[in-house]
């Protein structure tokens, strides 16, 4: 079995020994993700679509996409602030939704106010 990884660059791959994705079996394994970049947005539901678009881009790198996403799991410190991603995610699943989890827990930095974690198969 091949395993190919996939870097994002984010500032925790490196300190902590992990990388964005691992493609492995035919499955994309994305590890959990906060917002990029130096200007986090505030907001959950900035945050909410700066993670999902770290997440596109590695299943983009992987071969796939969105549609092909079997298992999320999202994380937040505050469970009430998920409703306000509840759009950003139907639209961004669509016709695909996968089977979910969402859990209340503290996160690496109190910056971050939700952490997104994907599984998808590999078309194909």
């Amino acid at each position: 079995m091949t395993i190919r990884r996939i870097a994002s660059g984010g500032i925790y791959e490196k300190k902590i020994g992990y990388c964005r994705a691992v493609v492995a079996g035919g499955f994309v394994h994305v590890a959990g993700t906060t917002a990029q970049g130096e200007n986090i947005p505030e907001d959950v539901a900035g945050q909410c679509g700066s993670a999902l678009a770290a997440i596109g881009s590695a299943l983009s790198k992987a071969g796939c996409g969105f549609e092909d996403v079997v298992r999320v799991t999202y994380y937040l410190p505050d469970a009430a602030d998920f409703p306000a991603c509840w759009p950003l995610l139907a639209e961004t699943f669509g016709d695909n939704p996968p089977a979910a989890t969402m859990l209340e827990c503290g996160l690496i930095d109190p910056k971050y106010r939700i952490e997104i974690e994907v599984t998808a198969l590999q078309p194909g």
